[in-house]
């Protein structure tokens, strides 16, 4: 069983283009607890959310910058300094707003009395008309505003959340989020285009399988979050007392169940990063006995069951170029299932057997702190371990690479240290 990643060759794709966007989090509070609005996206074919549970969004459209001067409570320069832009923050702002207009029928906007609109009052063909206007892209929504007498009503939206679809998705997004209590006197009315359903849900409800709604990994993480909170006010008042808003970006990857989404927190996430950093596949977040991983041009990771019966799964660890000589990096102990996997994946003639460990296995080369052997293009440096002064850890010089066995850290004056490569675990970085 192999992995490989994309290090030997350089891709030919371009990457995709990463559209601006904005969603806005509908909220209510009912009698079980908080609620949040949940739009059905319409089936359609080549559309990656299709048929998904969603939050009302979209890209930011050209026209947005238009909508500034009819925001109220908030200009550019304030909304800038909230989302840490140079400029042009305020266009999310108006961007969730619209959407949430177009695709349910909501207008987060006030009149003249500072008073959010009422459009349950309005004709029916009206308030379609209005909504049909908005979603063609044009000034619409500024001529509305203006003819009314309305303002957009930006201050009452509080930044929450900041995504970045994965690389290697067909469509990737650098969407914020936003949050903003439910307007009286007004009724949610999916487009039937883009929408067909909608649902109030109290957050746990949505993300349990039982409901079965068909949910995106961003979508279901948010919606985690919006579960710790018992009422609309605690939730917002949670998300204007935030300073910093870190974006996230999932990366791709492979395992047993398929290809999934890793989070930022999970322990393969740095690693996955590494190996594929444009999602073209070959990262992996989950170990596998019997797996030969390439983590780059110069290292070839084979993971196996320790020898001892225990079933613990041990990294190996293959350095050189391949075809040439190589060095072997923790061969031992190993049962005859990893012996076996190590011989199939070799990339070339093992000339160097080590080991990290202390109590030397047989056949490998004893080196001493400040030796160092050349494979091929790779330059291997030992280095003391920090905690017994017989154990040996080896750099990788030209990528900063230590192959620590289980020593938890590099110490201080390990200064080329950039990356840790672990007897168990998965490659990480410096810390």
């Amino acid at each position: 069983m192999t992995a490989s990643p994309t290090h030997d060759t350089p891709p030919t794709a371009q990457p995709r283009p990463v559209r601006m966007a904005a969603t806005l989090i509908v909220l209510r509070d009912a009698s079980a607890g908080l609620e949040v609005l949940m739009l059905r996206r319409a089936e359609k074919a080549n559309d990656q959310n299709s048929g998904a549970s969603v939050f009302p969004g979209g890209v930011i459209d050209a026209h947005d910058r238009g909508l500034h001067g009819c925001c109220s409570g908030l200009d550019d320069r304030a909304a800038s300094a909230r989302l840490e832009v140079p400029e042009g923050g305020l266009d999310y702002y108006a961007a969730a707003i619209r959407e949430c207009f177009e695709e349910a029928g909501l207008l987060f906007a006030t009149d003249s009395t500072g008073q959010l609109v009422t459009l349950d009052g309005l004709p029916p063909g009206q308030l379609a008309e209005m909504r049909h206007a908005a979603e063609q892209g044009t000034d619409a929504l500024l001529s509305l505003c203006a003819w009314h007498g309305w303002k957009l009503a930006a201050d009452r939206l509080a930044y929450f959340s900041h995504w970045l679809t994965p690389p290697g998705m067909p469509r990737r997004f650098d969407t914020r989020f936003f949050l903003a209590t439910m307007p009286e006197a007004q009724s949610v009315q999916p487009d039937g285009r883009e929408t067909v359903e909608h649902m109030w849900l109290r957050p746990a409800d949505a993300v349990d399988p039982a409901r079965g709604l068909k949910l995106m990994n961003v979508t279901r993480r948010i919606l985690l979050e919006l579960a710790r909170f018992e009422s609309v006010g605690e939730l917002m008042a949670h998300a204007r007392g935030l300073k910093h808003i870190p974006r996230a970006m999932p990366r791709l990857a492979d395992g047993p169940k398929g290809r999934r989404p890793v989070n930022m927190e999970e322990p393969s996430y740095e690693e996955v990063g590494f190996v594929d950093p444009d999602g073209e596949g070959g990262g992996r977040y989950a170990h596998e006995a019997g797996l030969a991983m390439r983590l780059s041009a110069r290292v070839l990771r084979v993971t196996g069951e320790a020898g001892d019966g225990s079933g613990t799964l041990v990294h190996s660890y293959f350095v050189g170029t391949a075809g040439g000589d190589c060095a072997l990096i923790d061969a031992l102990p190993a049962g005859p299932a990893h012996a076996e996997a190590l011989a199939s994946a070799a990339p070339g003639r093992v000339r160097w057997l080590l080991s990290t460990r202390a109590a030397s296995d047989a056949g490998t080369v004893a080196l001493a702190p400040g030796e160092q052997i050349s494979v091929g293009d790779a330059t291997l440096r030992v280095l003391p371990d920090d905690g017994d002064a017989q154990s040996r850890r080896f750099l990788l010089v030209e990528e900063g690479m230590l192959f620590a066995g289980t020593s938890d850290a590099p110490t201080a004056d390990d200064e080329q240290v950039r990356w840790i490569a672990p007897r168990h675990g998965f490659l990480r970085s410096r810390r």
